[in-house]
């Protein structure tokens, strides 16, 4: 059992570390490079593509949750034993944290490198586009509802049998294709709070809307979810095999 929960909680940790050094790297380094800068949509493919990848190289170890929010929202759902949710959601938050400390210290090795707001999420004055706080609360919230209702359905019952990753990583990338411009896409409060320590200030200030409304997005996705499919029941979600027995 111990042995298990070290396997689950490197998987965890390896994902979620993989995410934010992937995405918030591609929005870093490579989303306004001179003349061949990837942008909105390069970004989006990377966030999307580190679920992806991710899914199945751990999925079917811990479940690929990567995610604070997933771990919530497939807890709520019936999909996530209590045993893992507080361990799952340290690992996530410790290995985006990391991902971000290794992120800025290769960035910071070019000359004249500004972090700026180091792919941090921001509502207001922060948001890309200045979209207000409520509009950055509603989009978050909405935005991670549908990326858990997504998760479940796909790995639920009757779904087609190892292909849950795809969709899930076209999600995230879709996600991420609405909504950079309004609050450069959460989803996720590892991936917000990681860079934010970096990014320091105001981004820290305003770290509460992308803690509280993607949980709470992905718990209403739970609780709705736990009503539609008929396979609530099961312990855990995993993202590339239907089924896994403990």
């Amino acid at each position: 059992m111990h042995n298990d929960m070290q396997r689950r909680l490197t998987a965890e940790f390896i994902g979620t570390f993989w995410l934010v050094f992937g995405g918030c790297g591609a929005a870093v380094v490579s989303a306004a490079f001179p003349q061949l800068g990837i942008g909105f949509t390069g970004v989006a493919f990377a966030f999307g593509l580190t679920v992806l990848s991710m899914a199945y190289a751990v999925g079917h170890i811990s479940g690929g949750h990567f995610n604070p929010a997933v771990t919530l929202g497939l807890w709520a759902a019936g999909r996530c034993a209590n045993k893992h949710v507080v361990p799952y959601i340290v690992v996530q938050v410790v290995g985006a944290i990391l991902a971000s400390g290794v992120l800025y210290i290769i960035a910071s090795g070019k000359p004249d490198w500004v972090p700026g707001g180091f792919a941090s999420n921001g509502y207001g004055d922060l948001s890309p586009n200045h979209y207000s706080m409520l509009s950055c609360f509603l989009a978050e919230l909405l935005l991670t509802f549908f990326f858990l209702m997504i998760i479940i359905g796909t790995t639920s019952k009757g779904a087609a049998t190892g292909f849950a990753g795809i969709p899930i990583g076209l999600a995230l990338t879709l996600i991420h294709l609405i909504s950079i411009p309004i609050t450069n896409t959460s989803v996720n409060p590892a991936r917000s709070i990681a860079p934010a320590l970096f990014a320091g200030g105001s981004y820290i200030a305003q770290l509460w809307l992308f803690i509280i409304a993607p949980i709470a997005g992905a718990m209403i996705a739970g609780v709705v979810a736990r009503n539609l499919y008929d396979d609530s029941s099961m312990v855990e979600t995993v993202v590339v095999e239907e089924r896994r027995t403990n």
